[in-house]
């Protein structure tokens, strides 16, 4: 079999791990050949592939990025897109293509699928872990393991001068690095976007902290949060290629409220992408690891419309429409778990 793979979205830790699985297995293993597209779906759409081989793939098991790079092309808003596509695979005399993903990737991956008819294996991947029919995405516990990190070195700086120090972490529509970074680091508060924040309550929980003694507070949000409707004005943000928005800065935004409302010095420390970039931790690895051999057995066995998933523990294939149904949301009894720390 000839098989592609392509890397889309934001670079993740464990993408080089999965795609050192996919050629090892289905060179050695299977003698396959194996495809790389440059660029995610632009590469696909520009039919532009590479053989990738087991010397290759040597040595980046622990870089991270991506080897074969990425953008945000959202094939399906290409006039052309589909035929395009479908073009590349005659072209490359493909027999499916595997793609590795976040919501955005993978919806295109589904329609493109069911919709249209290219075979196509998916592999969830986001630091955000809100792909759904999985229970981690790789990259998550490296994002939480920097964020952690962060918020561990800024409690000195804040205990130090007696400071509120709001840390925005990465978190579009779920909040599961800002929920664990937190818990993990004590975080005093937690501004997720599953739980809309009223910034008055907000400032009520370290006014406590602050009439009981305690003299510093240390803030998570995610890039996602938002106010109670007609609690707080946040400007609108620019969009991707996906029609989403370009977050980023709402963490800006609660740091200036909190120290108009009780006049406590307010530092804000916006991680970015320095959440996305690294070595992988070990975890992110073996689970990257895992599912880019069950991709490339997918693949093998024709199994195409599924996507590897992580379940209790156990790899498994499950349908792609069923993974980019809906996102996997922070479920309200971890929040509670963390919320016992606020204040």
């Amino acid at each position: 079999m000839r098989i592609g793979i392509l890397t889309g979205g934001g670079d993740c830790p464990g993408l080089n791990a999965v795609i050192r699985a996919v050629v090892r297995k289905g060179v050695d293993t299977y003698t396959h050949q194996v495809f790389g597209f440059r660029g995610g779906w632009l590469g696909v759409l520009n039919a532009e592939t590479e053989q990738l081989t087991t010397e290759k793939t040597r040595g980046i098991l622990h870089r991270g990025g991506t080897i074969l790079g990425t953008s945000r092309t959202d094939p399906m808003s290409e006039p052309d897109g589909v035929e395009r596509i479908k073009e590349c695979l005659d072209i490359h005399r493909l027999d499916g293509i595997i793609v590795c993903g976040g919501n955005g990737t993978l919806s295109a991956a589904s329609d493109l699928h069911y919709k249209h008819g290219v075979p196509i294996i998916g592999v969830p991947k986001t630091i955000d872990n809100d792909i759904a029919a999985t229970d981690y995405t790789f990259g998550f516990l490296t994002a939480v393991q920097v964020a952690t990190e962060a918020i561990d070195r800024l409690h000195s700086t804040a205990e130090s001068h007696s400071r509120v120090m709001v840390v925005e972490v990465m978190g579009r529509n779920a909040g599961w690095i800002a929920v664990y970074a937190g818990l993990a680091g004590g975080a005093d508060e937690i501004l997720i976007p599953e739980k809309p924040f009223d910034i008055e309550e907000v400032c009520k929980h370290l006014r406590h902290r602050y009439g009981t003694g305690k003299t510093f507070s240390i803030v998570v949000v995610a890039e996602g949060a938002v106010p109670v409707e007609g609690t707080l004005d946040v400007p609108s943000y620019p969009k991707d290629p996906f029609g989403r928005d370009r977050l980023g800065g709402i963490g800006n935004i609660v740091a200036m409220e909190i120290e108009k409302r009780i006049g406590l010095e307010v530092r804000v420390t916006i991680l970015g992408h320095v959440q996305r970039g690294g070595t992988p931790i070990p975890a992110d690895r073996v689970l990257a690891s895992r599912f880019g051999t069950m991709a490339i057995d997918l693949a093998h066995r024709g199994e195409w419309g599924t996507m590897t998933a992580l379940r209790s523990s156990r790899i498994e294939a499950v349908p792609l429409r069923e993974a980019v149904a809906e996102p996997k949301l922070v479920d309200d009894e971890l929040y509670e778990v963390a919320s016992v720390f606020f204040g």
